[in-house]
């Protein structure tokens, strides 16, 4: 055979020096690997982001379809059975208050703790605080308060005290009776935490010394309060 029929001949098989395509069982043998890029701290932040969105919307729904309003106090009636004032100066006071409590909310009820309550006269106190039993206000309803107070032989000033024969002798008497304790706001279940209450019931009485029973109420009988 001539080296030109030698030339002619084809390769059997694949050439030498050309790289063989893998089969499909072999590519079988080795699958893809996918990495994941996710920040599993930033995936946590995520997370406590959206629940505290959440919290927030529940709680300004419930705030918008509850929301609390203070309770109203006002003043009914007043009574001084005892009103004197010995030497070195001391005061003696009996008096009794009737007080209308009112809670002007329609699904929120008033749970009152702690309530005391005292008089005061020129801005000092003439009767201890007196402890009032808790209290539970139901919704849109109306209570009725009328602590007796007492204060025996308590050491006032001398402007007290010389403040009061001068209001005595012209039959006007300038009181404040506050009221002072604990109180939160309940819808079923749900209960806020305890706030500060504090009312105050400023009124001018017609009174003269010696005198003993109602007295007459001269001035507004709204009691501001602040909770």
């Amino acid at each position: 055979m001539s080296d030109y029929d030698q030339q002619k001949i084809p390769n059997e098989g694949v050439g030498v020096g050309y790289p063989q395509k893998p089969s499909s069982l072999q590519s079988s043998n080795h699958p893809k690997k996918y990495y994941s890029h996710r920040n599993p701290v930033k995936t946590l932040c995520t997370v406590l982001l959206t629940l505290l969105i959440l919290a927030g919307l529940l709680v300004l729904i419930g705030y918008l379809v509850y929301r609390p309003n203070e309770p109203n106090f006002s003043l009914a009636g007043a009574a001084i059975y005892e009103l004197n004032v010995t030497t070195p100066p001391y005061m003696s006071t009996i008096m009794q208050f009737t007080v209308l409590a009112r809670n002007p909310n329609r699904r929120v009820r008033l749970d009152y703790d702690q309530l005391s309550a005292l008089v005061y006269y020129k801005s000092q106190p003439i009767t201890p605080p007196m402890m009032l039993p808790p209290l539970v206000q139901k919704t849109k309803s109306t209570v009725i308060l009328s602590p007796v107070l007492r204060g025996a032989s308590l050491p006032v000033s001398v402007e007290v005290a010389n403040g009061l024969l001068m209001d005595e002798f012209y039959g006007v008497v300038a009181l404040r009776l506050v009221f002072v304790g604990k109180m939160r706001y309940r819808a079923g279940i749900i209960k806020t935490k305890h706030y500060d209450i504090y009312v105050k019931c400023d009124m001018m009485v017609g009174y003269k010394k010696g005198f003993s029973g109602q007295v007459p109420l001269l001035s507004s009988p709204d009691c501001p309060v602040d909770v």
